[in-house]
């Protein structure tokens, strides 16, 4: 005989050895009790019809043959292990236990029974049990038999269990005759090893003997072993599922007992050529040969297809589950719809929705122990399956296996791990047992209760794949081992889901080249900024300042490149899973998202850390306004001090460089966007319109969802890409409305601004760099712009009618800005005269004593307007400029080829690239920040309203903090009044 040490490993391997091709593994034809017809029974050991034999008819419950009426059982093992006698002519009834021949006076039901009149009762037997030649209908006071005895509430005589009189020939099981579980067996029959009635509850650390256990486990053992009762074998592998499939190499618990079973039943034969599952036998194991999970899942292909559209359209996973009792007997087939898997309580349709093919579906809830001990006193074991219609109209299943993460080997707590290798595949599973830890009375609350915690139920897409085609599915348990002290204030979180999902490997690596691509290319953009930069500045050395500036300008390039991966990506999927009609992607699992999220991140800070710079940068820029008015005629002026009147040349109004300065102060946070709108108008297409319900994980592409139905989980891919989109689209259009109609027909502030300063008689000189800069010649075509309305008037008609020179600073020509690349010796001379206008600033102990500080401050200021009224006119030869178109490459590049060495050098610009100093001229990248705020706040909270304040308060925050701060700098860099500033 075999020890019990070697059950475990070599039924699992005897069953490997055995094993047909998977091709045909693991599908069976679905049967249902009704089906068998009268001459057939419900097998349920195979889970399919079986013949009863001669004389004999289905039973009542479908799961055993019965003898015909007018036959008598001459003997019984359960299923269609029975003996049929024909009773003779005189006795033509039967007994209503089926095993005797009795005269039936009174006639004969349509089941071959005794019939009696209403009001009166059968009596078969005598009271000491003796079977009665004729039956009586009589008020139960007669009545006897041999092989007979007192029922368990002593009101009746009943014939004794069968195992009794097969072994003693009575009701007695004296020694040395074995009694166990109501049964009797003799002591010199092969009877398997004496069962250990323990259960070992892993999480808690304790092993407990059950009552259930020690009642019926040897009992069930030996009658499956001996008699193969399909009850009995069904309960005895009932009590493995409750001891957690448990692989002990040194016990006979419940799994050891019907390993032992199974080993030595090899000669009865397989069911439905699946090598696993014995006949007479539950399939409780797929194996534990290496390799072999993988193989069962994924060396088929579930045989059907999936549609998401069309006339084809199939969605509907149509689970369906044999249930047992804890006893072994046969229920019901139960479909899944409607709950039953689940113990959280919800509507019909949302429960319903766990099985449409594509919808991921999630569901927790807390449950108190009182209430599981109530609902789930009796546990019902599940085989599940997943039917399917074959070719010829046939209804057929393919069995789901399970991953049972609490399962035992070697008596301790293993969890199966990550590794679809090391797992090893069940068959049969509980959603709560409230029996096995029982360990006194029945009547008693189970000192420990094992609850299926969690429950998902993963569905792979067939990669790659165009027709919807998927995997076998696989379910998980897990589950809680519940300490029984309080069940009021005792409570356990459950969850149960469906997860779809594919290989994504190959999606990763694309993105992982696209991601080194890109970068790579932005690594040597960034140079090329660099080196702009470098020659911007002046600068040809290589030092810490352009190693940083150098990672400022990748932090930027680096955003843009996980942006755009991560817009696409979205998009992608968005676009992909929700359009397409045969099945071909699903979504990535949350798990899987990780990457994605983290590319967020990334992009979010790398932006985040480029926009704080530009705003630096946009805040510490040069800037002053160049005044090109000319005194017009003197006037009479008294000498302080001297007591005497001189002439003076008549100052000019400073009211028109305050206007300008005032001008420039309100376009510094002018967008091409109204960011409000925007902010609303994404929101309202979200939660109004409700493409937030594109971002669902189902397959549905409609933007509305009923009250009652099932709301599936967000996917924060579908979620980015979403709002991304809206973000993208209203933005885009924004800006060709903004450039098309607005700044044509309504206000165009920056042209308006080049204007105004032409009317004014100011130029504007930006320097952004140390040699590189933005130059706005205002000088006007008419010599002066302080004048009366009469002649301003009259200005603007000569002009209208082309009766004056052009705008250009070159001759006959319309050009009035600029990039300036300005030489060393310029910006030298520059930061001379502009160190005199910020020194009045400083400390007191650095400014001139002698001096007034607003006398200084004046002086100053007409120094440098002096000075760079000059430089544009040319006056100072050895620090001349030129004025040229740039190259195409230059343009495209955005940096300069020639240096400024010897003559500065003015590139005519055909737009007004000196907004690349304000908001204006840097739309993409507040944009992309705007979207990465929303979406990190939205990824973070689940909420787009949410996110939508708070990018609004950022947008507000940062355009104040601008405005404040760039109202200062100009204050500074132009000697304008901040008072004046308004």
């Amino acid at each position: 005989m075999a020890t019990p040490g070697r059950w475990a490993a070599a039924v699992l391997l005897l069953a490997v050895a055995a094993a047909p091709p998977p091709a045909r593994g693991f599908s069976l034809p679905l049967q249902r009790p009704g089906d068998c017809g009268d001459a057939r029974y419900f097998d349920v050991s195979r889970l399919a019809c079986g013949p009863c034999g001669a004389h004999q008819r289905q039973s009542a419950g479908g799961s055993s043959c019965e003898c015909q009426p007018g036959y008598r059982m001459v003997s019984s093992n359960g299923g269609s292990s029975i003996i049929c006698e024909k009773c003779p002519a005189n006795m033509s009834g039967v007994t209503q236990d089926g095993w005797n021949c009795i005269s039936c006076p009174k006639g004969l039901t349509s089941e071959g029974k005794c019939k009696c009149l209403n009001n009166e009762i059968l009596v078969e037997r005598s009271v000491d049990g003796i079977l009665l030649d004729e039956a009586l209908c009589i008020h139960c006071n007669g009545s006897e038999q041999s092989f007979s005895a007192s029922d368990s509430s002593g009101n009746r005589c009943v014939r004794c269990e069968q195992t009794f009189i097969n072994v003693t020939k009575s009701c007695d099981c004296s020694s040395p005759n074995i009694l166990t579980g109501g049964l009797c067996f003799s002591a010199s029959e092969n009877l398997p090893p004496k069962g250990v009635a323990t259960v070992r509850f892993g999480q808690l650390g304790i092993t407990l003997t059950s009552t259930w256990f020690l009642k019926n486990l040897q009992s069930s053992a030996s009658a499956c072993w001996l008699y193969s009762n399909l009850t009995a074998c069904q309960a005895l592998g009932n009590m493995c599922v409750m001891n957690m499939n448990s692989l002990s190499s040194s016990s006979t618990d419940a799994c050891g007992l019907f390993q032992y079973i199974y080993i030595n039943t090899a000669r009865l034969g397989i069911v439905h050529s699946i090598s696993f599952w014995r006949h007479n036998l539950p399939w409780l194991y797929y194996g534990d040969q290496p390799g072999l999970a993988s193989q069962v899942l994924e060396a088929n292909h579930f045989p059907t297809t999936f549609s998401f559209k069309g006339t084809d359209k199939d969605v509907k996973l149509q689970f369906i589950a044999a249930s047992f009792d804890a006893a072994g007997n046969f229920l019901k087939w139960q479909n899944l719809e409607g709950g039953v898997l689940q113990l959280c309580s919800d509507t019909q349709t949302r429960l319903d929705a766990a099985y449409i093919f594509g919808t991921t579906y999630q569901q927790s809830c807390k449950i108190s122990v009182s209430k599981i001990l109530l609902d789930f006193a009796n546990p019902i074991f599940y085989d599940l399956f997943l039917e399917y219609n074959g070719d010829n109209g046939q209804q057929y299943l393919w069995a789901v296996p399970v991953l049972n993460l609490n399962l035992q080997y070697s008596e301790m707590f293993v969890n199966q791990g990550s590794n679809m290798n090391n797992w090893l595949l069940t068959r049969r599973f509980f959603l709560v047992d409230a029996l096995s830890g029982k360990e006194n009375d029945l009547g008693k609350l189970p000192r420990v209760i094992r609850i299926a915690s969690k429950i998902t139920i993963r569905i792979r897409l067939v990669s790659p794949t165009q027709r919807g085609t998927i995997y076998p599915p696989l379910i998980t348990v897990a589950y809680t081992d519940v300490l029984v002290q309080n069940p009021e204030t005792q409570s356990v979180m459950v969850s149960f889901s469906v997860s779809y999902e594919m290989d994504q490997s190959e999606a990763q690596v694309q993105t992982d080249i696209t991601l080194g691509v890109l970068g790579g290319l932005a690594v040597l953009w960034s140079l090329l900024k660099t080196a702009g930069w470098k020659r911007r500045t002046g600068s040809s050395i290589i030092d810490l300042q352009t190693v940083f500036k150098f990672l400022l300008f990748y932090a930027g390039d680096l955003a843009n490149v996980f942006f755009v991966i991560t817009v696409g990506t979205g998009i992608y999927w968005l676009v992909f899973f929700k359009a397409q009609q045969f099945v071909s992607v699903l979504l990535p699992l949350p798990s899987q998202e990780e990457y994605f999220v983290i590319y967020i991140a990334c992009a979010f800070s790398l932006k985040a850390l480029q926009f704080l710079q530009l705003l630096v940068s946009q805040l510490t820029i040069d800037i002053f306004f160049i005044d090109w008015e000319r005194p017009k005629g003197k006037v009479l002026k008294a000498v302080e001090g001297e007591g005497v009147i001189k002439s003076a040349a008549a100052p000019v109004s400073i009211w028109r460089t305050y206007f300008i300065a005032n001008e420039w102060n309100e376009i510094q946070t002018v967008r091409k966007i109204n960011h409000l709108f925007q902010v609303l108008a994404v929101l309202f297409f979200l939660e109004v319109v409700g493409f937030s319900n594109l971002a669902l994980m189902d397959s549905s592409s409609s933007l509305t969802r009923s009250s009652d139905s099932y709301i599936a989980p967000c996917s924060r891919i579908l979620r980015f890409g979403v709002s991304a989109a809206l973000w993208l689209a209203i933005a885009l259009l924004q800006i060709i409305f903004f450039s098309v109609f607005y700044e044509r027909f309504v206000e165009d502030k920056i042209s308006q601004f080049v204007d105004l300063c032409c009317m004014s008689n100011i130029s504007v000189f930006l320097l952004s760099h140390s040699c590189f800069g933005y130059y706005i010649h205002g000088r006007s075509v008419h010599g002066h712009a302080d004048t009366n309305m009469e002649e301003m008037n009259m200005n603007l008609k000569r002009e209208a009618e082309n009766l004056c020179s052009q705008r250009g600073l070159l001759p006959n020509t319309d050009g009035q800005t600029f990039q300036i690349s300005i030489s060393r010796k310029m910006r030298l001379h520059y930061d001379r005269i502009h160190e005199t206008l910020t020194r009045k600033r400083g400390p007191a102990r650095l400014l001139d004593s002698s001096a007034n500080t607003f006398e200084q401050s004046t002086r100053a200021y007409n120094t440098m307007n002096r000075f760079l009224g000059s430089f544009i006119d040319h006056v100072h030869k050895e620090m001349d400029y030129i004025v040229k178109d740039k190259l195409l490459l230059e343009r495209i590049l955005g940096m300069e080829f020639m240096e400024p060495i010897e003559k500065s050098i003015f590139y005519n610009d055909e737009g007004h690239s000196f907004s690349d100093v304000l908001y204006y001229g840097n739309e993409t990248t507040l944009l992309i920040f705007d979207i990465l705020f929303f979406s990190v706040v939205d990824l973070a909270s689940q909420s787009f309203i949410l996110a939508a304040i708070l990018t609004y308060l950022q947008q507000e925050l940062f355009r104040f903090i601008r405005n404040t701060l760039g109202q200062k700098n100009l204050a500074s860099k132009t000697l304008v009044d901040e008072r004046f500033l308004i």
